[in-house]
């Protein structure tokens, strides 16, 4: 695996690289990030990954400085899954002047994640851009735990045109059920055992859902209430259209239900498909 920092280095070693596939990452990878390399090689002959922590994702009081920087072992990894071309630049060789430039997104950017971490998706949609334009690639990959990130990049790529297939990987879960996340390393052992707690909310109102509860505003709140009870801060839980994150209209829309809340200090999101 070939690593790179410099913006023109790397522009060099993939001048004329074949099907490039690009798998952006914050780093402190685990078997999520994993997976999505696993299924880029499916969709291209070069795989290029990219570690870096964007402070313009992260608010005011936001865990920037103590974000789990792993390095060496995500390297490990990397090369291990087949990743052929690592981008790892500093802050310097991304953003060598301050970024005035930003990509604003629409109205999306202010609901759910939005309203509780107000700019984040100015933040990542700007590096998103900024490392596809670096990258130039024909594909690139992105988590559906961070499902409303890939909606807002997927509709940035269509927008703006960008020659590029954005395409969602599967949540990786623990065998009880916790959604894979770089934040877990957060959690207390007594905070990781009821962690699940989250999922098996979200599966018990997607069950209620597809038994023909339509009732979405107290099935919510019935979510959020259990949390609450358990010890949690609830931020939201919602259900949602799939296509666009608007409050649920046609009956025959696909669903999605999303959810963000607090244990301990940790801020855990998940989500599920209807």
């Amino acid at each position: 695996m070939q690593i790179f920092s410099r913006v023109d280095d790397l522009r060099a070693a993939l001048a004329g690289k074949p099907e490039v596939v690009f798998v952006p990452t914050m780093g402190n990878l685990h078997e999520g990030h994993i997976s999505l390399m696993t299924q880029a090689r499916q969709h291209g002959r070069t795989v290029v990954a990219s570690i870096f922590v964007n402070r313009l994702q992260f608010g005011p009081g936001e865990d920037f400085d103590k974000y789990p920087r792993t390095f060496e072992a995500d390297c490990a990894k990397l090369a291990a899954a087949g990743v052929d071309v690592l981008f790892a630049p500093t802050e310097a060789d991304l953003y060598p002047e301050p970024q005035t430039y930003q990509v604003e997104p629409p109205e999306i950017q202010n609901w759910l994640e939005g309203e509780f971490r107000p700019g984040h998706f100015r933040g990542v949609a700007t590096v998103v851009l900024k490392l596809f334009n670096i990258v130039q690639p024909q594909t690139a990959l992105f988590g559906k735990k961070d499902y409303q990130q890939l909606m807002v990049l997927r509709n940035m790529g269509r927008q703006l045109a960008l020659p590029i297939r954005i395409l969602g990987g599967e949540t990786v879960r623990a065998e009880d059920g916790l959604a894979l996340s770089s934040r877990n390393g957060y959690l207390t052992p007594a905070e990781r055992a009821e962690a699940p707690r989250l999922a098996r909310e979200l599966n018990r109102l997607r069950d209620a859902i597809r038994a023909g509860n339509r009732d979405y505003p107290a099935l919510e709140r019935a979510a959020m209430a259990a949390l609450d009870a358990a010890g949690w801060k609830a931020d939201y839980v919602a259900v949602r259209q799939q296509a666009d994150l608007q409050l649920p209209g046609s009956p025959d829309a696909p669903l999605v239900v999303l959810a963000a809340a607090r244990l301990g200090v940790t801020r855990l999101i998940d989500n599920l498909e209807i």
